[in-house]
This record gives structure tokens, sequence and C-alpha cells, in this order.
């Protein structure tokens, strides 16, 4: 599929050309393009039977198996080559994503008109503009009775009785996701109570109009058995999912970022009834080690962040890695308080052995701790650093000898020089990518020897600010922990100004890169990481 919308299009275009065109409104005669076997030269030679075929011959089913291979571009363009065509893309197209401004409404019944097959939704509304309302969403519901999955991105002006109107319409719904919306607890909970097959439910500043009143409770209702993902991130009044959350029973994973309220109680509930829970993201909550040790009975957890937590300690640490002993993925960000340590992770070293990935951020390991680590997690092919002041030169050599199936390391902002780096050199053997930032000790002559020893080594280094600036801008986007970097404007946007107006931006640019560059290195570095490996 490597070609371009506009060659694709007129590939198809031409193997169309028998079809009635749909602008021009006349026929073009049908032309056969012959796949028989080709007759030989000597006219007494007896001659094969005439098979041809042309493209109006072929069903419209495997039409549509085609067109489901091209990208959204494509199938805009085939959809112009006729009638058959146009129709045949728009009973084949089952995502459709699009613009939820008010307009919309008017153009809502011929839309779903030509696209009657939809099941996954996307309406996206940008902030400055007005939303559609509760007529639109209602109508849409009519349309799509066999809509399974639903994204909202600022709709504010959907209400609690569009979204329950909408709820019983479609109610075979298996994915929500809302954002910057304005429908409350009432609306919620009329999803939960009549889209019993919901398996998936992400909300992120949810806007309630009661949001500074006392929350009513959400859930557990119908959905509650068939759960197995919520996600909820930024919400003032989060914790009236608490009777959802515990009510769960198949929940497989939970992610709870920047919530008010204290959660230890949620928690504690959670763990008596869930009890095939895999993975669990705690990040800017308030959890103590009461909640943290109570996570210790969900004897399957895999995956477990502790990002920004600042009242979690050792003990609840310990708790978790003595009784989680599948946990394959642990990301801690210490806020560099000390709380967490080298107790915690000598108890990871010694009851995970299948730990794959390891990201510490503000963490003080040390060598013994790193020792046991190497020696017991077997499995450790990912682990990062990220202002560590106690990683240095003999760490990183200890991780060098003990550390053989490490295939990716990062360290940003730790006090690691050349000597570290001369470690790798002969340690790590199955080591195949490497990123340094922010280390001043590093230098380019060490990273230049390190690259000569080991050619096959992908080798990430920063050995300046100016460059640090210039490697996040062409990662392309990072993340603080999970939330994504602002885009950076480009440049060639940028000419046509005024050359004050450019050194104004660019130095605005680097205070900016400069203050958030501290974290964003590991979340991408170990997004890209955890992508690629997230079945392992």
């Amino acid at each position: 599929m490597g070609q371009s919308p506009s060659s694709t299009a007129s590939v198809l275009g031409r193997l169309g050309s028998d079809l009635d065109d749909d602008l021009g409104g006349h026929s073009v005669p049908k032309s056969k393009a012959a796949i028989g076997p080709v007759l030989g030269e000597d006219a007494g030679e007896c001659a094969a039977p005439d098979l041809s075929v042309s493209i109006s011959d072929l069903p419209d089913e495997c039409l549509a198996c085609v067109f489901q291979c091209l990208g959204s571009g494509d199938r805009s363009q085939c959809s112009l080559v006729c009638r058959r065509w146009r129709m045949i893309e728009g009973q084949s197209r089952h995502r459709l994503a699009l613009d939820a401004r008010s307009e919309l409404l008017e153009v809502v019944p011929a839309l779903f008109r030509r696209f009657d097959a939809v099941k996954k939704l996307a309406l996206k509304c940008d902030r400055k503009m007005l939303s559609i309302g509760d007529d639109a969403l209602v109508l849409i519901s009519l349309k799509c009775r066999n809509l399974t999955r639903l994204k909202l991105r600022g709709c504010r002006e959907l209400s609690d009785t569009g979204i329950a109107v909408f709820a019983s319409n479609c109610r075979g719904l298996k994915k929500l996701s809302c954002g910057s919306c304005a429908f409350g607890a009432k609306g919620m909970n009329a999803v939960i109570d009549h889209c019993a097959s919901l398996e998936e439910l992400s909300v992120k500043r949810l806007r309630s109009p009661a949001e500074g009143a006392t929350a009513e409770p959400i859930g557990p209702g119908a959905a509650a058995a068939s759960l197995k993902t919520i996600c909820l991130k930024e919400l003032y009044s989060g914790q009236c999912f608490g009777p959802l959350i515990i009510g769960s029973k198949n929940l497989r994973t939970l992610k709870l970022v920047k919530c008010y309220g204290d959660w230890d109680t949620v928690l504690q509930l959670m763990v008596e009834r869930v009890t095939k829970i895999v993975e669990i993201h705690l990040e800017r909550i308030q959890v103590s080690d009461f909640g943290i040790a109570s996570l210790s009975n969900c004897s399957d957890l895999e995956i477990l962040h502790l990002l920004k937590t600042p009242h979690c300690t050792n003990l609840g640490l310990v708790s978790v890695a003595e009784r989680c002993k599948l946990l394959r993925k642990l990301h801690i960000d210490g806020l560099k308080l000390n709380r967490i340590g080298d107790d915690g992770l000598i108890a990871v070293a010694k009851h995970c052995p299948n730990l794959r990935e390891l990201v510490l951020i503000g963490i003080n390991p040390t060598e013994f701790s790193l020792d046991l680590l190497g020696s017991n997690c077997g499995t450790l092919e990912r682990l990062a650093f990220c202002s560590s002041d106690t990683v240095g030169d003999p760490e990183i050599v200890c991780i060098a000898a003990r550390c053989m199936v490490l295939k990716k390391l990062c360290i940003k902002n730790c006090p690691v020089s050349d000597e570290g780096m001369k470690a790798l050199a002969s340690g790590c053997p199955n080591l195949v990518k490497l990123k340094v930032k922010k280390c001043g000790g590093v230098t380019s002559e060490g990273a230049a020897w390190l690259r000569a020893k080991r050619e096959s080594l992908a080798l990430n280094l920063d050995s300046s600010d100016q460059e640090q600036i210039d490697a996040h801008a062409s990662d392309g986007g990072a993340e603080e922990n999970h939330v994504a970097f602002p885009p950076v404007p480009s440049q060639t946007a940028g000419t046509n100004n005024a050359s004050s107006s450019r050194t104004s931006r660019s130095s605005s640019f680097k205070l900016r890169w400069g203050s958030l560059s501290s974290k964003g290195l590991m979340a991408c570095t170990f997004r890209r990481w955890s992508s690629g490996s997230k079945d392992s």
C-alpha cells in the first residue's frame, strides 16, 4: 500500500473506467481485460478459451475487502470513482471521526445514510467552538445502533439527558472514552446501567455542573460484570467512581491519575472483590502504604506504576514485592524524597524474578541493590535511571557485569562519566540501545570510543544544553510520565516572521524545553520500548 492517495485512486479509477461515471451522468462502454493464456503465433494453434473479466465483475464483498486495506484518504478518493464504489465504500466503513461542532446536526441524517455500518465513532470539538448538543447525539444513536466504541472530546454541550438516551439506544457499546465534557454522574450511570457489554471506560476532565457539590455515586450497574479497564484522569470527584471500581469483579487494568481524595479505602475494598487485576497505575494521587500494601492481595499483578505518590515508602513496596511474584514491569517516581530506596528494591530483587522492565525516577539505589537485581532478575531487559544521585560509575560497572540479558538502558541526570561507559563496552552483551542524557561526566570522546567498540549499539548521547533541546524536538513529542508534550511549531512557518520575533520565540521554547525535559526522556523512551514489547 506504499502508493500515495492520488496514485492509488488513479489506478483504481482506471480499473473502474468501465462503470457508470457518477459525476458525468453518462455510461462508458465496458472494456474487458483478458486474463486467459496468451495465444501462440501460429494461426493453426488451438486457441485457449476466452476467459476475461473486468472490475465490474468483482463481487461487492471483495471490493469492500480492498477498501478496508486502504487508508482514510485513499478510501475517500475511491468513493469518487462511481456510484457503486461510493455505495460499497460507505457500507464497508466501520470507523469514523467527525468534527463535532454544532453544525454537524444538519448533516447527520445524510452522513449516516451513507455510512450506515459505523461501529467506532469519534466526536471531537475544539474548545473554542460550540459543540454538538443532545439532539445530534440522540440522532446519531438512532442511526448507529450497532456502535461498539465511542470517543467524546470537548463536547461540552452534551448533558446527562442526551447521554442517557444514547446509552439506551446503543446497548452494545463496549468502549467509552470521554474527555472535557460537561455531563455528570447521571449520564455515566445511564451508560453503566444500559451498556451491559461495556469493557473499557476512560474518563478525563469530566466537568460536571455539580462538580463542587456532593457527587452522586457511580456504579456498579450492569456493566460491572464486563468491565476490564477503568482509567480516570484529572477528576475532582473521581472517588464517586468507587462503587464501580469495587464492583467490577473482572477488572484487569486500573489507572488513576491526578484524581483528588484519599484512595486508600477504595483500594482496600477493591482487592477484597477484584482478584484478577493485572495492571495498576497510580500517579499524583493521595495514597499511603496502607493502600499500596493492600495491593499485595493481587497475586496476578504484572504491571505497577507508582508515580509521584509522596506518601508511599519502602514498607508498601516490600509488601507488594513479597506477594506479587509475577511482577514484570515496575515504574517508580519517588520525587527525590528518599522514602523508597534500597530496602524496597532489595525486596523486588528477591521476590520478583520475572521482572523485565524497571524505571526509577528520583530514586537513589546503591550498588548493593543493583547487584541483587542483576543477579536475581534474570529476565531484566529494560532499565532506566533518572535524577538518581547515587547511580555513578560503580553502579554502571555493576550493571554491566550482572545484567546479562539487558537490551535497553537509559540514564539521565546521573553522576556517570566516561569510566561507566567503558564498562558497557564489554558488559551487557545483549545491549542494543543506550541513551545518556544530561550526564555531565560523559563526553563526546567517551561516546565515540564506545561506538567504536560496539558498532551495533544504538547510542544516543546529549553533550550540551542545545543538543538536549534538539533531541527532544526530534523525538516528535514526549510525555511527563503520561502527559504529552505540546508539539513544536513548524520551523518553516517562522521564516516569514521578523528576526526579532524568531529570537523571542526561540528563547521561549528553550525555557519551556528546559523546564520540561527533566522527566520527558524517561517516559518517551519507555513508552516506545514498552509498546514494542507489550506482549512480552
